[in-house]
């Protein structure tokens, strides 16, 4: 069964590869936020097979370039790779790096000016590095590289663009995250994965209305079994009045109320209060009981 991150991939790769711009800058992001990115080895590695798909027509338009290596299925697992030294001097030059020098990886802001272009580049980057938790179970997004600079520079893009990134080391990676529901929904959204949002923003309403419930049926279960505790406490009152002949010497109304505890030991103050000949309010049977209890206190 696909999981829900596996469906938010199959999502954002329903998306076209059309202008070039913004190919580049998806290619980009998943460059950064792949498994190996230098000078002497591009290598991607994946598990999603619509990733898989996209990944050559993604390259073949950003870069004009083929992969040297195209995936043989290792335990689920599909791998790319570009290891001829002009196909890697072709990217790192077109994402304006020097090839001549050694490739500290931060990010290029010059190609990401336009917004269609920051979008792109962050949904290449959570296709190759990102993850997202079921939202029936919690509420948890996450891009993962190995490149700490680009990581830092990543989360000040994401804040500039009006979201709040959490960052934090987790071994040798650099990890961004979010856990309010709210920010992941508006990311989804803006990399490309809409229904993704709404299954979240669906489940999120689905969890408001079990806990409400279940508030209500534990406050019911709370306050049933007050009237029960209390109703218990009253009948062993009546009862020891009664095992030591006070119950008799009662005044007429006490006595009533006391044999109407006895007969319907189950029944809360109102409806006892119904019971009574005539009639009386809650705010008199309660004001019985508590005389009741008082007398039975005296024993």
């Amino acid at each position: 069964m696909q999981s829900f991150a596996g469906k938010v991939k199959n999502e954002l790769c329903r998306v076209p590869v059309q202008r070039l711009c913004c190919a580049r800058a998806e290619a980009y992001g998943v460059l950064l936020y792949g498994n190996t990115f230098s000078p002497t080895e591009v290598r991607l590695i994946t598990e999603s097979a619509d990733f898989a798909a996209r990944l050559p027509r993604l390259f073949q338009r950003a870069f004009g370039l083929k992969f040297d290596r195209l995936p043989e299925e290792e335990r689920g697992k599909l791998i790319f790779g570009i290891t001829d030294r002009s196909k890697l001097d072709r990217i790192i030059n077109q994402l304006g790096y020097d090839p001549r020098q050694n490739l500290v990886l931060h990010v290029n802001f010059g190609l990401l000016e336009d917004e269609c272009c920051r979008t792109a580049f962050l949904r290449g980057a959570f296709l190759a590095g990102g993850s997202v938790t079921d939202p029936e179970k919690r509420y948890h997004l996450e891009l993962d590289t190995g490149h700490a600079q680009a990581s830092r520079e990543v989360a000040a893009l994401l804040t500039e663009m009006g979201f709040l990134p959490h960052s934090v080391r987790r071994g040798g990676s650099s990890v961004i995250y979010f856990k309010q529901s709210e920010h992941i929904e508006d990311l989804l959204t803006t990399i490309g994965a809409p229904a993704a949002a709404m299954d979240i923003m669906t489940a999120k309403v689905d969890k408001e209305i079990r806990n409400g419930a279940n508030r209500a049926m534990n406050c019911d279960m709370a306050n049933v079994n007050k009237t029960i505790d209390a109703a218990l406490e009253q009948k062993n009152a009546i009862q020891r009045l009664q095992e030591n002949g006070w119950l008799e010497r009662l005044p007429e109304k006490l006595r009533q109320t006391a044999l109407l505890r006895l007969q319907y030991p189950e029944m809360s103050l109102s409806q006892l209060a119904e019971k009574c000949d005539p009639p009386v309010t809650k705010s008199c049977m309660n004001h019985r009981m508590r005389k009741l209890l008082e007398e039975a206190k005296k024993l």
